[in-house]
């Protein structure tokens, strides 16, 4: 009884020994899986934390690129508008320069009739040197370009020799002394007429006297 005894008692110490052993080992199986799990966790917050991170940087670096483009357009265009700006004053200066040339040609006609005449031509849309060589050759035969030629026998008058004389009145009533006036008429009748001093000069000689 005693011996029977003794065994259950061995048995049941061991039997509790190992289930102690056991829950031991369990527990330490949940903490670690607990341990795991938190640092699973930690790992997946980290890595999130790093891709926020990322994402932030390269959305910032987006910004800024898209800034940066931004502000090269607006340095483009201020840059092109100001030299639009400087453009059109050179241009404008340039005009203003030319007029000037032009008026102080035309205020020295009576010195310089031919240079006044090619002023002139421009407003008639005649610029090329062959309207001009032209109209050289035209009024050289009329009147070699006097303001006061007169034509005794016909009673023309004046560089363009417009017949009668009074017809340059329609310019200005200093037709007989103002080679502008005279020069005036005489363009306008050349384009009333003929279209253009090639033309008129073509005429003046196909005829016999000379006249057009």
């Amino acid at each position: 009884m005693g011996t029977a005894a003794g065994v259950a008692l061995g048995v049941f110490g061991l039997t509790g020994s190992v289930s102690a052993r056991q829950g031991s080992a369990v527990d330490l199986s949940v903490a670690m899986v607990s341990h795991t799990d938190v640092l699973a966790r930690e790992a997946v917050t980290q890595t999130a934390t790093r891709g926020q991170q990322r994402v932030s940087r390269d959305v910032a670096r987006v910004a800024l690129s898209a800034t940066a483009v931004q502000a090269a357009r607006t340095a483009v265009a201020k840059a092109k508008a100001a030299q639009q700006v400087r453009d059109a004053a050179e241009a404008q200066a340039r005009e203003k320069a030319a007029e000037k040339q032009r008026q102080f040609v035309i205020a020295d006609a009576k010195s310089n009739p031919r240079a006044a005449a090619k002023a002139l031509m421009s407003d008639h849309g005649w610029s090329s040197d062959a309207q001009y060589g032209c109209l050289l050759n035209l009024w050289n035969g009329e009147s070699d370009w006097k303001w006061s030629a007169h034509n005794s026998s016909s009673g023309a008058y004046g560089i363009p020799q417009s017949l009668p004389a009074s017809k340059m009145a329609q310019f200005g009533s200093d037709y007989r002394t103002n080679p502008i006036t005279q020069i005036k008429w005489g363009l306008w009748y050349i384009e009333a007429s003929y279209g253009s001093p090639c033309s008129a000069w073509s005429t003046w000689q196909s005829r016999s006297p000379h006249w057009y």
